[in-house]
């Protein structure tokens, strides 16, 4: 499986976990997460153990925030365009 359909994958599995989100913010949220991985162990100076474990890292962070990831709010322009229109009051 290449690395684009990895990340469909995990973008049907978000979008299990928050029915808010819609494809196209399933799989922006799906790829912030991967790279957040990546850029976290590159920072750290470690070696990069592979899609697989990137994979992993990806599922343990829908199952643990995917549900609210829709109520995420930041500043960081990096990120603005994860932040929906929606009214979330």
């Amino acid at each position: 499986m290449n690395r684009n359909e990895q990340y469909e994958r995990l973008a049907i599995i978000l979008k299990e976990k928050n029915d808010v989100l819609n494809d196209s913010e399933a799989v922006t949220w799906v790829e912030v997460l991967w790279e957040d991985f990546e850029t976290s162990l590159a920072k750290a100076g470690e070696p990069y153990p592979g899609e697989a474990k990137a994979f992993q890292y990806v599922i343990q962070q829908i199952d643990a925030y995917g549900a609210q990831l829709h109520l995420f709010q930041t500043k960081n322009e990096k990120f603005k365009h994860l932040m929906s229109k929606r009214n979330l009051h």
